[in-house]
């Protein structure tokens, strides 16, 4: 996983009796001031769209299986947080049937054709545009959020690969959880990565730049640079999934009944949406890659040709256990 901080008896996050307050807050690595859409992932890049979209390939059908299942949607008002492209919001106007849906995000430029795509015409519109609002937040800033959004109450609000990268994250669930009206549903869904640092048991993210043939079962050039990129991220913008599985506890916390996780670790396969999204990605972030992750070019190249080439019997992929998606949710009684 992510390099933790060591552990600190007196901070309630680390108690062996796992009995951490609602206000813990996980700490970014120091010095860190970055954030997400500034410092990294511009909105205004190019294929920062198609990025976004290649990972929503992958994970929109757990997102939305999860959100039925649950009885997300029908007549319900939704807060869709960090919307993205909007995707999601698409699939709860469309298909979810959700009476509103309010799309916050602090770049909003992706879902400017959002609405017209809704209902494109000549047919008779469906409506569905008409119950879409975006709305230009940012999160963190619980003035900006109460600007936006007022003292609205929601049926549904749910926020995908957002809190694992805001140093702020515990006290932003605190303020999602207070979004809900009676009975609303609070789903989140964020990174977590089995395989991170599996050369050294598990606890930390391996030498990104091991001894050539040092041992046969040293990492692949993919897994290094995989957490290469979570320490990158992480002494760049804050980026820290080590607390996500914590979130059922924090759900719990905040006066959520009904809480339940579940864990999707998608396949790895060269050449489709899921590799591409981590080719763009770690291209994307190339220099913080190989200056603040630690990895040096040669072994970046080799994990992105990896990704791309399409498997054949002399090159047959990688064999790896890529990142997946824990989902928590809970309701408000």
């Amino acid at each position: 996983m992510t390099e933790e901080r060591p552990a600190d008896p007196a901070d309630p996050a680390d108690r062996a009796d796992g009995t951490g307050s609602p206000s813990e807050v996980p700490r970014a690595a120091p010095g860190t001031s970055g954030h997400y859409g500034e410092d990294l992932f511009e909105p205004a890049h190019p294929r920062e769209a198609e990025r976004i979209d290649d990972a929503a390939v992958v994970y929109d059908p757990v997102t939305t299986g999860r959100l039925r299942a649950l009885g997300a949607g029908p007549g319900q008002r939704c807060l869709e947080i960090g919307a993205g492209t909007g995707t999601v919001a698409r699939w709860l106007l469309t298909e979810g049937g959700a009476a509103e849906v309010v799309a916050v995000d602090r770049d909003t430029s992706a879902l400017a054709g959002l609405a017209a795509s809704l209902d494109p015409g000549p047919a008779p519109p469906s409506g569905a545009a008409a119950r879409l609002r975006v709305a230009l937040a940012d999160v963190t800033d619980p003035a900006s959020l109460d600007s936006a959004l007022g003292s609205d109450r929601f049926d549904l609000v749910h926020a995908r690969f957002v809190l694992m990268h805001l140093p702020e994250r515990r006290r932003v669930l605190a303020g999602l959880a207070a979004r809900l009206a009676p009975g609303g549903l609070l789903l989140l869904g964020d990174a977590v990565d089995p395989a991170a640092g599996a050369a050294s048991g598990g606890s930390t993210p391996s030498d990104p730049n091991p001894a050539p043939d040092s041992d046969p079962a040293a990492p692949s050039a993919y897994r290094r640079t995989m957490d290469a990129m979570w320490r990158a991220l992480r002494a760049t913008i804050g980026t820290d999934i080590g607390p996500v599985t914590r979130y059922p506890r924090f759900l719990h916390e905040e006066g959520l009944v009904g809480v339940g996780a579940e864990l999707y670790c998608p396949p790895l396969v060269p050449g489709g949406p899921l590799a591409e999204f981590w080719r763009a990605t770690w291209q994307r972030m190339r220099p913080a890659l190989e200056e603040r992750g630690g990895v040096d070019p040669t072994t970046v190249d080799e994990a992105l040709a990896v990704l791309a080439a399409p498997a054949t019997p002399s090159s047959p992929g990688p064999a790896e256990l890529g990142p997946g998606m824990l989902l928590a949710w809970g309701r408000r009684p």
